[in-house]
């Protein structure tokens, strides 16, 4: 299978300093970057690399042609939903491997640059944040074909833009233009089409600059307790544990104030 056959291709692009940003991007154009097991298990292949590249500082998840996603592969589903042991395997495939994407130490974000429907918004909701372009349009869709979401729309969905939106969302099967798509939350910005990669490579330059290790830390704390639904005390109290291990024992927390007192631009070790 060459590089242009592979249903996710990891492209690299250099930041300065010896740091990366890792492009995932889905690689079926004709299919509009349908999910199929193939891809499923391509995309965790691919999560495993960018984990395993200590220069790797930012994530950007995106997709080749007209659409970011259409979701699961209908006509795989013809077969795969008539097996009641390798359909919930799947979907069990897709949620381990979503997740992933949460857990990464890196910023993960998602560059939506078309059609995005059904297991497409899943990945979207499972990365940190999105920008959008100008053409892209995002919706659930799940139920315009008799479907169900499986794949994380109805935990993640309600919790990114509140319930009733999310409701709207799925029981319509609307799309949303991109300036709703900002408007409603799920994204965070509109990008022109063509100005969409490089608006994600100028995010992570700037995140690149940054304490990786501090960035790890905030990451975890705060995916932590907005996944598990923590009440204020509870992730008040995860907050101010992780932050007194983190500045009191890390190198970088104390580089960031020598810095800061000497006038210069910290030098971050990432310990």
């Amino acid at each position: 299978m060459t590089a242009r056959e592979d249903p996710v291709v990891v492209e690299r692009h250099d930041l300065g300093s010896g740091a990366t940003a890792a492009v995932l991007r889905l690689n079926r154009p004709a299919s509009l970057n349908a999910l199929d097991w193939d891809t499923v298990r391509a995309l965790d292949a691919a999560i495993t690399d960018v984990d395993h590249d200590d220069s790797v500082r930012v994530v950007l998840v995106t997709g080749t042609g007209r659409a970011f996603s259409s979701g699961g592969d209908l006509q795989s589903y013809v077969t795969l939903q008539r097996d009641p042991v390798a359909f919930p395997q799947f979907v069990a495939e897709l949620h381990t491997t979503f997740g992933r994407l949460r857990r990464l130490a890196e910023p993960v974000i998602a560059l939506i640059n078309g059609v995005t429907a059904a297991g497409g918004l899943e990945l979207v909701l499972n990365c940190d944040f999105a920008l959008i372009a100008r053409s892209a349009r995002v919706g659930d869709a799940h139920l315009n074909y008799g479907q169900m979401g499986g794949g994380g729309v109805l935990t993640l969905l309600p919790r990114a833009i509140g319930r009733a939106r999310a409701t709207e969302l799925l029981v319509t099967g609307r799309f949303l233009d991109a300036d709703d798509a900002v408007a409603w939350g799920l994204a965070t910005r509109v990008v022109a089409d063509d100005e969409l990669l490089d608006a994600g490579l100028e995010l992570a330059r700037g995140i690149a600059a940054k304490s990786a290790l501090a960035l790890a830390n905030a990451k975890e704390v705060l995916d932590t307790v907005w996944s598990r639904n923590v009440s204020v005390d509870e992730g008040l109290a995860y907050e101010l544990e992780r932050n007194a291990d983190y500045c009191l024992t890390s190198y970088d927390a104390r580089e960031g104030l020598l810095a800061f007192a000497e006038k210069r631009a910290p030098r971050f070790e990432g310990r």
